[in-house]
């Protein structure tokens, strides 16, 4: 990964006196609407021909969008995104497997009582969940999640802390609902993402099945930080913690995701990133002799780095 990632800057370096600083946001000027669009793909691909070290062929994609709209008037502000991500890898004697696959809406609506102030009334809504089916590989006759199993919703009122010139957005809500929602009957009667498992008899007859929803009422603080680190390369930050009040109170769900852009030239980028979740109710499953085991949470570690296209209009 080191190696990786000295020659990524190294090429990075090279292009830099080419690059160009992307705008990313429009403004109408008969509305008080800003718009920020971004698509792009990443893709790699690896092939051998009688290469004496070994190896096998490989090709990987990411596509990737971000879709941002925010209106501001006055003492009102409200923000809407949209992100999705998806990404497969094919490797010679391999089906094609995901390795990203992501879809969330985020909304922030926030009211302050003078123009000079950083402090804003708020709400929030967030909604996550993915695309396609998720595996434990080779397994993929037992899908470990799908769209809507799982899928979360955060609805909740606070307060948040806004800095324009930093870039900084800090989010505190004493009250958030916390809605888990599995909507396939297998995967919720066995109690995963945290739901009621369904219940059985001595002889294992169904008796009731697995309960599709959970509902939490909590503490939720997210934080969203950008900095241009070094001319062209931009450092994005986000954290998410959440606690329940009555289920096992004190024990956070971390959601963390941090990424280093770069600038090669006006369409190509390369980014370097990590994302952490950590969440007491998913539990990890792993292959043993061609059965699904179920183990205690663990953290959850994503890394990525990809060199791609990206188109902002």
């Amino acid at each position: 990964m080191n190696k990786k990632i000295v020659l990524l800057l190294f090429f990075f370096a090279l292009q830099k006196n080419n690059a160009q600083v992307i705008k990313t946001e429009v403004k109408d000027s008969t509305s008080q609407w800003v718009k920020v669009n971004k698509m792009g793909l990443d893709i790699s691909q690896i092939s051998f021909v009688n290469w004496n070290a070994g190896g096998n062929n490989s090709v990987s994609g990411l596509l990737k969008g971000n879709f941002i709209r925010s209106y501001i008037k006055g003492n009102f502000h409200w923000k809407n995104e949209l992100i999705g991500r998806y990404g497969i890898n094919k490797q010679e004697g391999q089906e094609v497997r995901k390795t990203d696959d992501q879809l969330q809406i985020n909304s922030t609506f926030g009211y302050r009582t003078d123009t000079i102030s950083n402090w804003f009334y708020a709400g929030k809504f967030n909604f996550n969940t993915q695309f396609a089916n998720g595996y434990a590989y080779p397994n993929t006759d037992l899908a470990i999640s799908k769209p809507f199993a799982p899928a979360y919703v955060f609805v909740g009122i606070g307060a948040e802390y806004s800095r324009k010139d930093l870039n900084l957005n800090v989010y505190l809500s004493p009250l958030t609902h916390k809605t888990t929602l599995v909507f396939d009957q297998r995967l919720a009667n066995q109690g995963a993402f945290g739901v009621n498992k369904a219940i059985y008899d001595s002889n294992g007859t169904l008796i009731r099945e697995g309960e599709n929803t959970r509902t939490e009422v909590g503490i939720l603080i997210s934080n969203q930080w950008r900095k241009e680190v070094w001319t062209n390369i931009n450092l994005e930050n986000r954290l998410s913690l959440y606690t329940d009040y009555i289920n096992k109170f004190g024990n956070i769900d971390i959601d963390w995701q941090m990424q280093l852009a770069m600038v090669v030239n006006q369409y190509v980028k390369a980014n370097i990133g990590t994302h952490v979740i950590y969440d007491d109710d998913i539990k990890f499953k792993e292959e043993r002799g061609g059965a699904q085991v179920i183990k205690g949470p663990r953290v959850q570690l994503k890394q990525i780095l990809g060199v791609g296209i990206e188109y902002v209009f």
